[in-house]
Parts: C-alpha cells; structure tokens; sequence
C-alpha cells in the first residue's frame, strides 16, 4: 500500500497555503538572528592553558587556533579500541568536506576527541573524515567542556586572545542540528525525516528514529580508504 500524499489543489490555494507557511518561517528567521545576536553577547570564561595531541604530537589550545581568533570544536564521541565510533558523529562530522571558507572569517572548524591520537588518525583515515582530527587523551579538556569519556558529543567554540583562550558557547544533543546542512534538505521534503516523534499527518510513512541515518560502517564503505 502506497504512503498518503498531499491533498491536491488548484495553484492557487497552493500559493496561499505557501504564504501562510512564509509568514511562520520570516518570523523563525528573525528569530534565529535574535538567537545568534544574543549569542553575540554572551560573556565567556578563560580557559587553562590545555594540551592537546595532533598529527605532530604535542600542541597548546591556543595554537589549535592556527593563527587565527576564533574555533570551532566538535567533541566527537570515543570508545577506545573500537573499529568504529558513534553512527552519529561519524555522519554528522562526514558532511563538511569544505571548510576553507572560514577563514575568511577569521575562524577554524576542528574535532576533538577523547582517543588517543593514533586511533583517531586511523579512523579519521578509515572513514574518509576531512577535518582535522586532535586528541584530548593526556587532559582534561573534554571533561572540562561537558564532553567528558565514556560522554556525550558536544560543539564548543573558542576565542583567543594572544596565548589566552576563551569559551563563549557551546551545545549538544538537538542543539548541534543548527550546523548541519542534512537535516535542513530532509526537512524540506513532504515526507521529513520520516521519524515516529515528529509530527506528521496520519498516513505519512514512519520509520523508528535515527533508522534513515548512515552508520559509520556505510560512511567508511563509501568516503573511506
């Protein structure tokens, strides 16, 4: 049996069923650039003077940074050992294959985990990850950013100022899905995510959550070595 489908119309009741959902959606943008103004304004906190691991080894926070002012941390989910990571962080980290951008906004996009630095490198390798790829295995770091082992993902972002850096915002859980581009071209199509939480009309078709999403092995069978 075939799923349920819109109702069809005349164009124009379609256009005015258009307009009505526009009218919900300016305002959700002016919303959103209220949210980030705020976020523009928050205070921050000062950061020890953490060391992290990266391809070369040993590395300070602050030159994490790359000479620039402003970073962006996804804390991605680890369990030592393991041939493959959370689906979740593996499919989410694997869509941005093109940071180069933010640079000109004086900015840099990196992950951070709670691995040792090998096996990150390696699964960075397996999987076809683009991102820079550091380990936080010899600090506190990923404790200290609500991302602590055997914990959830996190997105943190930095400023420095000098060697001094300074936490100004972070999330986790839904909150991250502001990042991704994924889940804005699902949510666009009639049918959504297709997730049994989401709101849907009767008839729509209904998958359990997170079954749509690629797993870490589907990621490296088609992006890795």
């Amino acid at each position: 049996m075939s799923a349920q489908m819109p109702p069809v119309v005349d164009e124009q009741s379609w256009r005015d069923a258009l307009a009505e959902l526009r009218v919900r959606e300016k305002a959700a943008t002016r919303e959103l650039d209220a949210i980030a103004a705020q976020r523009r304004r928050l205070p921050m906190v000062e950061m020890p003077d953490y060391t992290l691991i990266g391809p070369d080894g040993p590395i300070s926070l602050a030159d994490v940074f790359d000479g620039r002012s402003q970073l962006i941390v996804y804390n991605h989910m680890w369990n030592n050992g393991a041939e493959f990571q959370c689906g979740g962080c593996t499919t989410f980290t694997a869509q941005f294959t093109r940071l180069d951008f933010l640079a000109n906004y004086d900015a840099r996009f990196v992950i951070v985990t709670n691995g040792p630095i090998e096996e990150a490198l390696a699964y960075k390798a397996r999987v076809g990850n683009q991102m820079e790829w550091y380990s936080s295995s010899e600090s506190s770091f990923g404790a200290d950013v609500d991302a602590a082992p055997g914990e959830g993902f996190a997105v943190n972002v930095f400023l420095r100022d000098g060697d001094t850096v300074y936490r100004t915002w972070h999330t986790n859980g839904r909150g991250t899905e502001q990042l991704s581009h994924t889940f804005a071209l699902i949510d666009a199509l009639p049918y959504g995510r297709r997730e049994e939480w989401q709101d849907s009309p009767d008839g729509w078709p209904r998958t359990p959550t997170y079954s749509g999403w690629l797993d870490s092995q589907e990621i490296a069978r088609l992006y890795g070595e």
